[in-house]
């Protein structure tokens, strides 16, 4: 009886060891940027956060998207919330910030210095990272858009993050040569995406996505 018992308690063992390495939790991406995160101006279905978690859904792909905007948000105050938005441990961090240093024509070298310290402290908590870019218009001259521009490809890498290189990639691929139609995927304000840009813009985004998701799981199997 006690040898029985004892090869009944091996088999369990070995069946729940079995369960357990192949029940490895779900992966944590957090979205971490101003109103083109957060959602502004959208229904609540429409915003990024849930476009890209039914992009990824698609993909048949298990991950948690978590909103991490705040809209009107500078690098400034991205740099000083960071640490609060990596509290639950994302396995990821989409870093999407810079829109509106370009509205108050804030210096490059401080947005720089800031995604700076967002990206080291990610990196630091273990997060996989994805950049997504900005370009400056033309309104702070040359010099200003040349600084700025460069920013996000020079920070990716220096850090060997994954960079999209603009955040409203898929709706220029849409209207191509033809700039007069920008309009129609976006709110009446000329700034925000509405949902049909939100849409294209997301799946511009998919490649580097899922380099990302591949680099968050493989760090996931190294633990």
């Amino acid at each position: 009886m006690h040898k029985f018992l004892k090869k009944i308690t091996l088999a369990f063992t070995f069946v729940w060891g079995l369960a357990g390495a192949g029940m490895a939790e779900p992966l944590k991406l957090t979205v971490f940027g101003d109103s083109l995160v957060q959602g502004y101006g959208l229904a609540q279905g429409d915003g990024l956060v849930p476009q890209l978690q039914r992009w990824l859904a698609a993909q048949d792909v298990v991950v948690q998207v978590v909103n991490a905007g705040v809209s009107g948000d500078t690098s400034a105050g991205g740099a000083a919330r960071i640490d609060w938005a990596l509290a639950d441990h994302p396995d990821g961090v989409i870093v999407l910030l810079g829109g509106n240093d370009l509205l108050r024509g804030l210096p490059p070298q401080d947005t720089r210095a800031n995604l700076s310290h967002i990206i080291e402290a990610a990196q630091g908590a273990g997060a996989e990272v994805m950049l997504v870019g900005m370009q400056a218009p033309l309104n702070y001259g040359a010099e200003y858009k040349a600084q700025f521009d460069a920013i996000y490809s020079d920070l990716a890498q220096r850090y060997g993050v994954l960079l999209h290189p603009l955040a409203f990639a898929g709706i220029m691929q849409e209207v191509g040569s033809d700039p007069a139609q920008f309009g129609a995927y976006m709110q009446d304000d000329n700034i925000h995406p509405n949902a049909r840009g939100v849409a294209l813009n997301v799946a511009a985004m998919g490649p580097q996505l899922l380099d990302l998701l591949k680099r968050m799981q493989q760090a996931q199997a190294q633990e």
